[in-house]
């Protein structure tokens, strides 16, 4: 199996290759748009700020790439909050491809830390990259922003406030989480993207 993942300016990107590695999968780490084209499937990871990374995108004509794969492909964490419409962090324009904003978690009392570190459960799982075992299971994030649930939500988590901790469209997948952090439970979310 061809996967790649969009090499840009964030970080993050190994992790998520070496995860690949431990699941007998060598993926292509490129900015390449044939390399990225004619790959069976996509990752689109990220750590990094929102406003920059978009001027990066648009730079090297990575945006208009990202938007016209027709593989499946999987936003991480930032690539997950880039493929919303907007973004309040740097109030940043961004994908388009899910018809949401991304919001700044407001911490509503002195426990709320911002960011939402650490592990947390997933709720109302839906079909795509999980199967129903998954549903209450713990995931690693690391995010000061958020995506409402919306009709996109894929899987639900609550800090402060329910949020998306995963969206589906079309050959669009993605996760406000880390799986490539989050142990056998993040083994099998990547193994069943990989079999999309």
């Amino acid at each position: 199996m061809d996967v790649a993942i969009i090499k840009y300016n964030a970080g993050n990107i190994y992790s998520v290759s070496y995860a690949l590695k431990r699941l007998g999968v060598e993926a292509t780490i490129t900015a390449d748009p044939e390399l990225l084209c004619k790959a069976d499937k996509v990752i689109f990871p990220g750590v990094g700020e929102a406003q920059t990374t978009m001027e990066h995108l648009k730079e090297y004509k990575l945006d208009a790439i990202i938007k016209g794969l027709k593989q499946p492909v999987l936003g991480i964490c930032l690539g997950m909050q880039l493929m919303c419409r907007h973004s309040e962090e740097g109030d940043a324009d961004c994908l388009d491809i899910f018809d949401t904003e991304v919001k700044r978690f407001i911490p509503q009392q002195h426990a709320d830390k911002v960011p939402h570190m650490g592990w947390n459960t997933i709720t109302d799982v839906k079909g795509g990259l999980f199967n129903k075992q998954l549903e209450n299971k713990f995931v690693y994030f690391v995010h000061s922003y958020y995506v409402p649930v919306n009709e996109y939500t894929a899987a639900t988590t609550e800090y402060i406030l329910p949020f998306s901790a995963s969206l589906h469209k079309d050959n669009f997948y993605a996760t406000q989480f880390h799986p490539e952090k989050s142990g056998s439970v993040g083994e099998v979310i990547l193994s069943n993207f990989l079999k999309l």
